[in-house]
C-alpha cells in the first residue's frame, strides 16, 4: 500500500513539480527522509523567503512552484508573502508540516488543534 508520503511525491512527479522550496522543521523530516534523487530541494533562511522565492520561480517559468513551511509559526511567518502571491495570481502549492503524534504533549506551541483554521 503506498504512503501518503510516496503518493505525494508521485503526483507532484507526475505535475513536473520537482523543485521544492523551503525552511525546513523537525515537522518536515518525514517528508524530507530519503528525498527522492529527481527532486532539488531549495533552502531558504526563513519561511517568508521561501515564499518569495517560490513566487519568483513560479512567476520566471509560468508554471506553479511548491512551498513548504514548518507547521503554524513557519505558516505565520510565510503569511505576508503568501498574501503578496495571491494577489499577484502566482500559482503556488503550499503545504505545512505537522508534529508526529508521539510529539504532541501537553499540546506544544507548533500543535494545531484546528489545522484547517
Amino acid at each position: 500500500m503506498a504512503t501518503v508520503r510516496d503518493t505525494t511525491y508521485d503526483l507532484l512527479r507526475a505535475l513536473g513539480m520537482t523543485t521544492v522550496f523551503g525552511n525546513p522543521g523537525s515537522t518536515e523530516e518525514p517528508f524530507l527522509h530519503a528525498f527522492p534523487d529527481d527532486f532539488q530541494y531549495v533552502l531558504a533562511l526563513q519561511e517568508a523567503s521561501a515564499v518569495g522565492i517560490a513566487d519568483g520561480y513560479a512567476q520566471a517559468t509560468g508554471r506553479p512552484a511548491h512551498v513548504n513551511l514548518h507547521t503554524a509559526p513557519g505558516t505565520g511567518n510565510a503569511m505576508g508573502n503568501i498574501v503578496t502571491a495571491w494577489h499577484n495570481r502566482t500559482p503556488l502549492i503550499v503545504t505545512a508540516g505537522q508534529q508526529t503524534r508521539q510529539m504532541l504533549l501537553l499540546e506544544p506551541r507548533l500543535a494545531a488543534r484546528h489545522p484547517t483554521e
